[in-house]
């Protein structure tokens, strides 16, 4: 678990001037997301039997996740229309992540078109016991804090 909190801290401290003065966020803030793991799994999935929780995020919090990086950063996420963006969890629910507003942040199809296809993929070897819960969140992180990274990640796979 300290593993996985250095990890997150780590990755997110990388994005924290990503976030300066945008529209919306290129990257998660790490002082508004975090990150936090699954503490009420509804099962446990993948050979290292990974918690999970059931994708329960309610449209009230939603908007209070835009309200938090509006009024904290300056973002115009909720002048743009709600809809014009994902509220995306940090740690993917399938690598064991919560629903908690610790993990949620507004994410742009910009920024989801790149990153999806990274989460898919470290949620496949997860499943096939190919990769380890902390190995796959590190990789998330990185994936969405450095987007310049992607392209080496998705290298990574290759070799698996």
């Amino acid at each position: 678990m300290k593993v996985i909190t250095a990890l997150i801290c780590l990755a997110l401290g990388l994005a924290l001037t990503a976030n300066a003065a945008e529209s919306w966020p290129r990257a998660p803030h790490p002082e508004l997301t975090p990150g936090s793991l699954c503490k009420t799994p509804s099962e446990y999935r993948y050979p290292e039997r990974i918690p999970y929780c059931e994708r329960s995020v309610k449209s009230e919090l939603k908007d209070r996740v835009v309200e938090l990086y509006d009024s904290t950063l300056g973002t115009t996420i909720g002048r743009r229309g709600r809809r014009n963006f994902k509220i995306d969890h940090l740690i993917p629910l399938c690598m064991g992540g919560s629903n908690q507003i610790d993990n949620l942040w507004p994410q742009h199809p910009e920024i989801y078109t790149l990153t999806d296809p990274v989460e898919g993929t470290l949620c496949i070897l997860l499943q096939e016991g190919k990769i380890r819960q902390n190995e796959a969140i590190r990789l998330i992180l990185l994936a969405k804090t450095r987007h310049d990274q992607i392209p080496v990640i998705m290298d990574r796979f290759r070799e698996l």
